[in-house]
């Protein structure tokens, strides 16, 4: 049986990912479930840890909007019982990558930081190559079901595109350790 993505993995050298919206009900869990899901029975699967968290306490406790649900359903993704929590500054440097779905959420990572977080901080939509400059994945929280299925199909657009970019970055059981870059002694 393979292991949760949403769950600590046992291997020291796993790649640990956030996404982060404003209240975790919608666009990060979406991201979350989607990514896992493009993920799941690769071998990237056992080296990958994904979880989400909003920048604010609004929905903290609370299960995924049954519209996000909803919308993640229509593409063939599951809701694994997403419960809503807020991203703590303490936490930040425990993940090589904080996934932002807008320039707000960047925004908020950024100043909850004690340290630089370049290079570990990134907006789902820039990894689209057909996003066109925007960067943004809107909140569909006060919109219709319609919202939420377009939401879902930027967030795919942008989990297949980041996907990509881990499977060459993430050491895997038959990549054996991460390369080392010019510069790393």
């Amino acid at each position: 049986m393979s292991r949760r993505l949403d769950q600590p993995s046992d291997a020291e050298d796993a790649y640990r990912l956030c996404f982060v919206c404003t209240g975790n009900i919608c666009r990060s869990p979406m991201a979350a479930m989607i990514l896992r899901g493009m993920a799941a029975g690769s071998a990237l699967s056992e080296r990958l840890v994904v979880t989400s968290a909003g920048t604010g306490p609004w929905h903290e406790g609370e299960p995924m909007d049954p519209r996000a649900a909803g919308a993640l359903g229509a593409l063939g993704y599951a809701d694994l019982g997403h419960i809503a929590r807020q991203v703590r500054a303490g936490e930040l440097g425990r993940y090589d990558l904080l996934v932002a779905l807008d320039r707000r959420h960047l925004q908020t990572l950024r100043s909850l930081a004690s340290h630089d977080l370049d290079g570990h901080l990134a907006l789902l939509r820039s990894y689209d190559p057909r996003s066109g400059g925007d960067l943004d994945v809107p909140d569909p929280y006060y919109g219709d079901a319609a919202e939420f299925e377009r939401c879902a199909t930027l967030i795919e657009a942008g989990c297949r595109g980041l996907m990509a970019t881990l499977t060459s970055v993430v050491p895997t059981p038959a990549a054996g350790p991460r390369a080392s870059k010019e510069g790393d002694r």
